[in-house]
């Protein structure tokens, strides 16, 4: 797969193929919070329901994408390796939605995510959460 195409309805193909329902999802997303600088650490929280239980947990990284990983690996509990992460804007400007794109691969099984939204930290939150979700239906995990 050529990863940096340029067209984000690739993207939307390749994330839309195999999305999986709400109501199937064993992550769920139901918050994420993130703050950094170049003169602080990166932080980043976020909230998510797993087979219906709640869970929330921070963690700091190197910068704010680093930071969120690190809280939703943690939170999930995952053994996954993220392989691609790619950043698209859907419209110009500031108020742009972002499409972000994650490859993971966990136990020999690589999937692709997206995650769209105004945020970026939301966006990849999204799509990190999808790509688990994946494997979770793919691997039995």
């Amino acid at each position: 797969m050529e990863k940096e195409t340029g067209a984000c309805i690739l993207n939307t193909v390749l994330c839309d193929d195999k999305q999986l329902l709400e109501s199937e999802a064993f992550y769920q997303l139901v918050s994420v919070g993130a703050m950094g600088g170049n003169e602080i650490v990166s932080m980043a929280a976020v909230k998510i329901l797993i087979n219906g239980v709640e869970k929330e947990i921070s963690s700091v990284g190197v910068g704010l994408i680093d930071a969120l990983f690190k809280a939703i690996k943690n939170a999930t509990q995952s053994q996954s390796r993220l392989l691609y992460f790619g950043v698209k804007s859907l419209t110009s400007g500031t108020e742009a939605k972002a499409d972000v794109l994650v490859e993971l691969e966990e136990h020999g099984k690589k999937v692709i995510a997206c995650g769209l939204d105004p945020d970026l930290v939301t966006a990849s939150a999204k799509a990190y959460i999808n790509g688990l979700n994946k494997l979770w239906h793919f691997n039995g995990i």
